[in-house]
């Protein structure tokens, strides 16, 4: 990451604002989809805690470069549960994460809320604080928010590839079994 350049102070503070909530949503998302991973049941329950795997970990690479992103400003990132809960806009409740639809459909709704967050601050930072590299860091995150919902879609729409995929994978382990 390349090192921030010369923003005055009271556009720092205002940026770093913003990283810090989109950190807070970021991590309440990931507790969420990290939830689902652990109790997501059903007949494709292999791929889905796969799939619900690789979403976990790309929010968590976000989380990371966001934390860097602010310490790269000279501030401190929010880091308790207790902060990201008090400035969170996403709901944090106790949905049932066992319907891999009604899962799927939270989580991409949170998805969405964050992408509509990330468009609403990108080009007030990048033409009114003139912050080039911190805009261009939200385009990154918000690319991998759009594949992430593309992908969650997909997974929505076609609940028989999910079984087909998951009857592929049994057919599989088998054939590796029996070598």
């Amino acid at each position: 990451m390349k090192p921030a350049p010369a923003i005055p102070n009271q556009n720092n503070e205002v940026i770093v604002t913003f990283l810090n909530l989109l950190l807070a949503e970021e991590y309440v998302l990931y507790t969420k989809t990290r939830t689902a991973h652990w109790n997501v049941d059903g007949l494709n329950n292999f791929e889905l805690h796969v799939f619900l795997e690789n979403q976990y970990n790309t929010l968590d690479e976000i989380i990371d470069k966001i934390a860097i992103r602010i310490r790269s400003l000279g501030h401190f990132a929010l880091g308790s549960l207790k902060d990201f809960l008090s400035i969170s806009q996403m709901r944090e409740d106790n949905d049932d994460l066992s319907n891999s639809g009604q899962t799927f459909e939270i989580l991409r709704h949170d998805q969405e809320s964050i992408i509509r967050m990330i468009h609403h601050e990108t080009d007030p930072i990048l033409t009114q604080l003139k912050d080039t590299d911190t805009a261009e860091f939200l385009l990154e995150i918000l690319d991998k928010h759009h594949k992430m919902v593309w992908m969650l879609r997909a997974f929505l729409s076609k609940p028989d590839s999910a079984t087909t995929a998951h009857k592929r994978t049994k057919s599989v382990q088998s054939i590796d079994i029996q070598d």
